[in-house]
């Protein structure tokens, strides 16, 4: 699978997930009494380089076309001093008073009060699909239907151990071009993402392309899809047409 060994070594500068005592989860609401709602150029995204966090969330921004009214801001890395970085933290004190802990990304941040509405990536994921995206606009897949929620969640909780989920993935991909067969969803992120990071051969040192052949097909073509693209190329900097 190709990129992945690149990808990993990038990584190595990311910013960390946010320990609990670090964490901020508030939501997007539905209307203006929930205090977050959804409103056109009011929220900003903070991702990082080499990511795999960051690299979902900019796949589900171009899939869900919210990337010209929600701002994407990249943090070069976690010691950098600029003004991102500055914005960033500003952010935080507005949210946590004292504010003594890392800068985590990705983060979602409200411009109109200068706080940080989430760093929890689950969080900011589903807040995009559910609340952020216009459902019935033309074009734009249902990530997260309801009658796949659990499947969703299900995919996601196999990726904790990937290497031993390689073959039931592979296997799921002779129903259908999505791991949940038809439908191009959530998991597809999920799964796609954490494929970038995988080595190009097993313990056994067998190329994987040869071993899970379905899930080979399945990196190149959502690969060549554009929203996957751009995600790529935003938080790992591949251009089109790189090996």
């Amino acid at each position: 699978m190709p990129e992945t060994n690149a990808l990993r070594s990038r990584h190595e500068t990311s910013l960390v997930p946010p320990a609990s005592s670090h964490r901020i989860r508030s939501r997007i609401g539905t209307d203006l009494a929930g205090g977050f709602y959804p409103a056109p150029h009011r929220y900003e995204v903070y991702l990082s380089p080499g990511c795999p966090r960051s690299l979902r969330v900019a796949i589900t921004l171009a899939l869900l076309r919210l990337s010209d009214s929600i701002a994407t801001t990249l943090v070069a890395s976690p010691g950098a001093t600029s003004e991102v970085t500055t914005s960033l933290r500003r952010a935080y004190e507005a949210t946590w008073h004292h504010y003594d802990g890392p800068l985590t990304v990705p983060a979602l941040c409200d411009r109109w009060s200068g706080r940080v509405v989430s760093n929890h990536t689950p969080d900011i994921l589903r807040d995009l699909a559910v609340r952020l995206a216009d459902p019935g606009a033309p074009g734009r897949p249902r990530l997260r239907p309801a009658a796949l929620a659990a499947d969703i969640d299900a995919v996601h909780a196999l990726l904790a151990d990937l290497p031993a989920a390689l073959a039931p993935l592979d296997a799921r991909l002779a129903s259908g071009p999505f791991v949940l067969g038809g439908e191009l969803t959530a998991a597809d992120v999920d799964l796609w993402a954490a494929l970038m990071y995988v080595g190009d051969r097993d313990a056994d040192g067998v190329p994987l392309a040869a071993r899970y052949p379905r899930l080979a097909d399945y990196v190149r073509r959502l690969r060549s899809h554009p929203a996957f693209h751009h995600g790529l190329a935003l938080t790992h900097g591949v251009r089109k047409g790189a090996a």
